[in-house]
């Protein structure tokens, strides 16, 4: 798959610019745009922790605690998944407020646009991958 992009796109022993979590929106287990936005940002010089597919929002939220993250990445590439990027945006936000937290959240996928990001309240949105790189390094200051 998609492995055989990395060897191109990352730069090993570079200092990381930022920790992100990223993965698929629960119930959603396709990860093709997820593990092309991964690469893209590990290749940017950023820490990935990539949870996988079909993410339970507190498994983000625990991930983003534990490793220090800068930023949370959703995606999804159902629209039954814009139900749960909300729930996941709206409780993560929450954690921010009331359990010591300080991540950015980005959301991506095909069913997922501005409109709906800014719905939901999520830091930002991109459309690609590469703007999800752009908009990550926004984030962190890089």
């Amino acid at each position: 798959g998609l492995e055989i992009l990395r060897p191109f796109l990352a730069k090993p022993g570079a200092k990381p610019h930022g920790i992100v979590v990223i993965g698929t929106a629960r119930g959603d287990l396709h990860d093709i745009g997820k593990n092309l936005v991964a690469m893209l940002l590990e290749g940017a010089g950023f820490r990935i922790v990539d949870l996988g597919t079909d993410v339970d929002t507190e498994r983000f939220i625990e991930t983003a605690q534990n490793e220090g993250a800068d930023l949370i990445a959703i995606s999804g590439l159902l629209t039954t998944s814009m139900i749960e990027i909300d729930k996941a945006v709206r409780a993560i936000s929450e954690a921010n407020k009331t359990r010591n937290l300080n991540v950015k959240v980005m959301v991506g996928g095909p069913p997922v646009n501005q409109d709906f990001a800014d719905k939901i309240e999520a830091d930002g949105y991109e459309e690609d991958a590469p703007g999800a790189v752009r908009r990550a390094r926004q984030f962190i200051g890089h």
